[in-house]
């Protein structure tokens, strides 16, 4: 099975949001990168539902 395409980027975060998202990949044993990515598609996947119903 082919892995998805991942591209780097550069973003600004606050400072604050960083830590907490750093603290929550390391309790979830996940990198920041995939911390971030699992809640970006989550978030993503949640409007969609909200936009269908």
């Amino acid at each position: 099975m082919l892995r998805p395409l991942k591209e780097k980027i550069s973003i600004t975060i606050d400072s604050d949001i960083l830590e907490t998202a750093k603290n929550e990949a390391e309790k979830d044993d996940r990198s920041l990168s995939q911390y971030i990515n699992m809640v970006l598609k989550q978030h993503f996947n949640q409007q969609e539902k909200t936009s269908r119903d």
